[in-house]
């Protein structure tokens, strides 16, 4: 029995490592080092995004597993539906511009994982955030926007996600683009610390967060100021 019990767990570690690879070679593919991604060429690979999707599908993800490999499986998820969505409405500007029947694109019910159906909003509101809280995972998931976090071009596992979003955390927060933090009495920073100042807030201010990775360290009594978000598609 216990040889059955090895071999089942070596037969389904292939299996997620094969799937998460093949998530991983599409991001490769088609998405460059800033985050940009080539929507009309993956779109003649979306048949390949489905076998993910379909693995995804049939594969339910257990209270059992570690914090890390749970939270790299809902990120990937998160991220491939989301290619998926605009995949299905290309050519669009913005995800904002995707609705049906009144609902936005992170309250369709549409994404499926483990024979349920999720809206994008659940998977990150009441699973990542609730769940498996990490402020980090803000720079993981991706709403295929200008101002978001960069849609990383690697997939996530149990043995990377913590260094990889050390690494996108820091390249965010630094990023000229999104946070202007070389003001000393007032910075401007994404709207992301704002509509999230509580995960962001469990140990400190906003500031003291931004200053665990700032390259330039803020003042802590420097002004808030949250920029303009740019929903306009991260699409080359």
């Amino acid at each position: 029995m216990k040889k059955i019990i090895f071999i089942l767990s070596i037969f389904i570690f292939a299996n997620v490592t094969a799937q998460t690879s093949t998530f991983n070679s599409l991001l490769q593919k088609h998405v460059d080092k800033k985050g940009n991604v080539n929507y009309k060429a993956f779109k003649q690979d979306e048949a390949t995004l489905d076998t993910y999707l379909t693995y995804l599908n049939t594969t339910s993800p257990s209270s059992s597993w570690s914090k890390n490999k749970q939270k790299a499986f809902w990120t990937n998820a998160y991220n491939a539906y989301t290619i998926k969505l605009i995949l299905e409405n290309y050519p669009i500007k913005s995800i904002t511009k995707i609705k049906k029947k009144g609902k936005t694109a992170w309250k369709i019910p549409f994404a499926k994982v483990g024979g349920k159906t999720y809206t994008l909003d659940h998977i990150e509101h009441k699973i990542l955030r609730k769940k498996l809280f990490d402020p980090r995972i803000h720079v993981g998931v991706n709403c295929a926007s200008g101002s978001c976090p960069k849609l990383h071009n690697k997939a996530f596992t149990s043995e990377n996600i913590d260094a990889e979003l050390e690494i996108l955390m820091k390249q965010f927060i630094n990023d000229p683009k999104r946070n202007k933090l070389n003001k000393k009495k007032m910075v401007h920073i994404s709207e992301i610390f704002n509509w999230f100042k509580g995960d962001f807030s469990k140990d400190g201010s906003v500031i003291d967060y931004i200053n665990k990775y700032a390259d330039e360290k803020v003042n802590d009594n420097a002004k808030i100021h949250y920029l303009p978000y740019n929903w306009n598609l991260n699409g080359k």
